[in-house]
């Protein structure tokens, strides 16, 4: 254990190494690649979380409709996601759309239903990166909400990924986080309920824990890590009512990042940083645990 700091600091320069590359370059395809893949050899983490925030003022910002801004925001979903396979991440969930978004004029909402109904069945497309990472779709959130014809595509695109099992990709919608916990816990109710027997549903409270109600989250259900990385876009720093269970202050280890870039501008130079930091967290836990022994 004498030499674990000597080897830590061995480590650490390849951080500002990678930090230096991302400042001073603008790197072709092929460089992206390689600096991935020398990411990926190190820890990574298996589930980051996206609130793709910022889609309208991107679209105001340059002169053009609220829907191209939506439009924009779907490409930069699939190179985002790309990114994140190519790094191995496990689990990928991001925050499409919010049970408020329904409050919203009656002709943006129509035009996110359809933007949702073509961008499902887009994604899931003969040869496309859901299929060819062996990605599995799931819709986490109150699907009965949507009109007909987008929870058709919910269904269809789920199907068609049901067999994937190399990682996860979780869209949010319609979805709230209180609805999310409300819900787990009218689960385990429930569920407690029915395996006591009559008396006992009497006179006791059923044994409900927090790992009980992590158990019965929409999201745990569908096969997802805890969440290690939180990432929200556009310079709001807030969480909108998106996964305050699994960014509580008591997930000691979920990490969260306010970008202030537009989530159609965001990219590999944003996001690569936000690797290295939780990278370097981990370096620095394993250092603290190797000197302490």
């Amino acid at each position: 254990m004498a030499n674990s700091p000597s080897l830590f600091l061995l480590v650490s320069p390849l951080f500002h190494l990678l930090q230096w590359i991302l400042d001073k370059l603008r790197i072709t395809r092929f460089a992206q690649r390689l600096l991935l893949r020398v990411l990926a050899a190190g820890p990574i983490p298996q589930h980051v979380a996206f609130v793709m925030d910022g889609n309208r003022r991107y679209a105001r910002s340059k002169g053009k409709i609220i829907q191209e801004g939506h439009g924009e925001g779907y490409l930069a979903l699939r190179r985002v996601l790309e990114i994140c396979l190519r790094l191995n991440i496990q689990c990928v969930s991001v925050y499409a759309f919010a049970i408020d978004n329904f409050k919203r004029s009656s002709e943006e909402v129509d035009s996110l239903m359809h933007l949702a109904e073509s961008k499902l069945l887009e994604l899931c497309s003969h040869g496309n990166l859901l299929q060819e990472y062996g990605v599995r779709l799931n819709v986490v959130g109150r699907k009965e909400l949507f009109p007909e014809y987008v929870q058709i595509a919910v269904k269809k695109a789920e199907g068609l990924t049901r067999r994937n099992n190399r990682s996860i990709l979780n869209i949010c919608m319609p979805y709230s986080s209180r609805d999310e916990i409300t819900t787990a816990v009218e689960s385990c109710v429930r569920e407690a309920l029915s395996n006591s027997d009559e008396y006992f549903t009497c006179v006791s409270v059923p044994n409900i824990t927090e790992d009980t109600i992590d158990s019965h989250l929409m999201s745990v259900q569908q096969g997802s890590p805890p969440l290690d990385i939180l990432v929200r876009t556009s310079g709001v720093k807030r969480l909108s009512d998106y996964m305050l269970w699994q960014a509580s202050p008591c997930c000691e280890n979920t990490q969260l990042h306010f970008s202030s870039t537009y989530w159609p501008d965001f990219g590999i130079f944003d996001f690569v940083p936000i690797i290295l930091e939780w990278q370097r967290s981990v370096w620095f836990r394993r250092h603290d645990v190797l000197f302490r022994s």
